[in-house]
């Protein structure tokens, strides 16, 4: 249980769904983020590493069971989900940097769909904003865009989705979901 609680005194979990990526990958985003020479933020741990796909906030903890029934409900791709993160980017606003993907394959945008779907059924609020699939490498991030000496281009190829945890910066898996039914 978390030991953090609403003002009403109710323990709530700080939760949000992701793609997971492979060790592999998570050293190889890591050193290309080294070769950029970043002066500005504070880098994202590379264990965290992971492809947003929605961010839930603090749910109450008693709503855990029905999230994880709702979403076992879901439709899921009959695939594994495939893109590439190949754009770097600062979303000012945030003050984060950013790898995106410059294509988003329909089958995510339907997971990601389904998945506020459920949420929104439980009446757990989700973003207001389009979705757009990224992995941050930096917070607090001010400044201009680095200059890469090489154009990210890292293919991703997931067979399951986690919902996490967040907790003192670290990112605990609660519940996994295969891709392929």
């Amino acid at each position: 249980m978390a030991k953090e609680a609403r003002p009403t005194g109710s323990p709530f979990k700080r939760l949000f769904f992701a793609l997971s990526l492979s060790e592999a990958q998570h050293r190889a985003i890591a050193q290309w983020r080294r070769e950029l020479g970043l002066r500005s933020g504070k880098p994202v741990p590379a264990e965290n590493f992971h492809l947003t796909l929605l961010f839930l906030g603090d749910v109450d903890a008693a709503q855990l069971p029905a999230l994880c029934a709702a979403v076992d409900s879901i439709s899921r791709p009959q695939a594994p989900l495939r893109l590439v993160l190949d754009r770097l980017q600062v979303w000012p606003r945030p003050g984060v940097l950013v790898l995106e993907a410059e294509h988003t394959p329909p089958a995510l945008r339907q997971l990601v769909y389904a998945l506020e779907q459920a949420a929104l059924a439980l009446g757990i609020a989700r973003e207001s904003r389009d979705y757009r699939p990224h992995l941050t490498l930096a917070r607090e991030f001010r400044g201009q865009l680095p200059e890469a000496g090489s154009a990210p281009e890292f293919f991703l190829s997931a067979r399951h989705f986690t919902l996490y945890e967040s907790r003192k910066g670290r990112y605990w898996p609660l519940a996994q979901w295969p891709l392929l039914d």
